[in-house]
């Protein structure tokens, strides 16, 4: 089919560009930094390919029940603190007793002993042979805050703290809800040269994600299933001899508004049938489907949606030289993390279905096609916020720093990178009732994801525009 995109007036390219939003087809990045991506040809995917996945838990994991301190003095207060009388306590049982927290040696055990929750039993494999590593007390920040600053309101702080929509923004954007871009999307426009098709670099299994949305670049949405048809398009439509569906949603029109809505339809379809032509199938032959999930409160067999979208993501990474992708960026999501009743139970679900789905995918990478992607690909978590460490009967309410895991074969894995905060209440870093004041910024996070994945300094400071405020740019848990 012949395109009608020939020239264009710069209003009506803007015009074209906010159609894109639409269908994930978005405009060349206004820069590239193709030194550090070789040659802008991009003749297949070569050794240089890295994937970034954003994996994020959204509601606000409990990172007190996720990664936790289990030295003596720590445990006591966690214990004091989170276990009372009958079933709503939100407490764990003690390594070694059933059902008990699972033990780990950080190389970095800053003098205390810690261990992960009872259903992050693949993850921690995952810690233990150093394709693993936490970082500890993340959050949204502006620049470096004490608890005096904060109580007296005397440092910018990010705006509507402890709110879902707008703390999920700021993870992804760092603004408030409402953001039109975000920083997975800002180093989509940064690096999108280096691939021979800019419609791939940001792609979402999990649904429109501000994450991903870049100045220029817009974001790929797909299903488990890959990208989505416009169906109809192809065989009779209602019993018609010829099928006028093709003509009128992508032919050429007399208006200059339908033609650019052609211009866009006809695109989607091209990516469509491009991204579906290149993906590797999924099951046998293929990128293996995952292994059954077995549910911890009922022990029965129950879809994981989380690991059908890494098979996806999969599937996409197994196709890049088709795509001719040198990187990546991907957004996934599990939800059912804002745990403010029957936590001890919710939470445990939640917690195996990432495990199972983390390990399922590294086992996939590590023999992707043949190859060993599991150094070229590295996933992270975010979440909304996390939670408080006392309880409100059966569950928690919201908080602010939290834990966070890194995974995959570039990992500086087996370790604890950022200072893991004392348990109690009325430390210098507790807000209130146990929520933490971060020590870590989400900039700091993602400039040193940014760093691993080829941005220049420039680029980085492009990107986390507050990462000047702080004297550590990169926390160093990337090989």
């Amino acid at each position: 089919m012949t395109s009608h995109m020939t020239s264009h007036h710069p209003s009506r390219r803007r015009f074209l560009r906010s159609l894109a939003t639409v269908t994930g087809m978005g405009a060349m990045p206004f820069a590239a930094n193709l030194a550090a991506l070789g040659s802008a040809a991009a003749e297949g995917a070569g050794d240089d390919y890295k994937a970034l996945v954003c994996l994020f838990l959204a509601g606000g994991n409990d990172h007190y029940n996720t990664v936790l301190a289990t030295d003596s003095a720590s445990w006591s207060e966690y214990r004091r603190l989170r276990v009372t009388e009958g079933a709503s306590s939100i407490a764990l049982p003690e390594a070694g007793a059933p059902g008990g927290v699972l033990p780990v040696s950080p190389l970095n055990a800053q003098g205390r002993a810690y261990a992960l929750h009872p259903q992050l039993g693949p993850l921690k494999t995952l810690f233990d042979e150093g394709r693993a590593a936490v970082v500890a007390n993340v959050g949204t920040l502006v620049q470096p805050t004490t608890l005096a600053q904060f109580q007296a309101l005397s440092a910018p702080l990010p705006p509507k703290l402890f709110s879902h929509n707008d703390q999920q923004s700021m993870w992804q954007a760092s603004r408030p809800e409402g953001a039109s871009f975000g920083w997975g999307g800002r180093i989509g426009d940064l690096v999108a040269g280096g691939n021979a098709q800019a419609t791939f670099t940001c792609i979402s299994a999990a649904g429109n994600a501000v994450y991903l949305s870049g100045r220029e670049i817009r974001q790929y949405q797909i299903s488990a299933a890959g990208a989505m048809p416009i169906r109809g398009l192809t065989g009779t439509l209602y019993g018609a001899t010829v099928n006028p569906l093709p003509s009128v949603s992508s032919g050429l029109q007399n208006n200059i508004f339908e033609n650019e809505y052609a211009d866009v339809v006809e695109r989607a379809i091209r990516a469509q049938a491009t991204l579906a032509g290149a993906m590797a199938p999924a099951g046998a032959g293929g990128v293996p489907d995952p292994s059954p999930f077995v549910t911890p409160n009922t022990n029965e067999v129950a879809p994981n949606m989380l690991a059908k979208q890494l098979q996806t993501v999969a599937r996409i990474i197994a196709g890049r030289g088709a795509l001719g992708a040198r990187r990546q960026v991907f957004f996934v999501s599990l939800g059912g993390f804002d745990t403010h009743d029957n936590q001890k139970g919710n939470h445990a679900e939640q917690m195996a279905r990432l495990a199972h789905a983390l390990s399922y995918f590294d086992g996939v990478l590590a023999g992707l096609g043949g190859t060993d992607m599991r150094r070229n690909v590295t996933t992270f978590t975010a979440s909304d916020f996390g939670r408080t460490l006392t309880s409100n009967g059966d569950g928690t309410d919201h908080g602010w720093g939290a834990h966070h895991f890194v995974v995959g074969g570039a990992v500086k894995g087996r370790d604890i990178y950022g200072q893991f905060p004392q348990i109690g209440l009325g430390h210098a870093l507790d807000v209130g009732r146990g929520a933490l004041l971060p020590t870590v910024s989400v900039d700091q996070y993602g400039a040193t994801l940014g760093n691993w994945f080829g941005l220049s300094a420039t680029q980085i400071a492009d990107v986390f525009p507050n990462i000047g405020n702080y004297a550590s740019r990169d926390l160093g848990f990337m090989g």
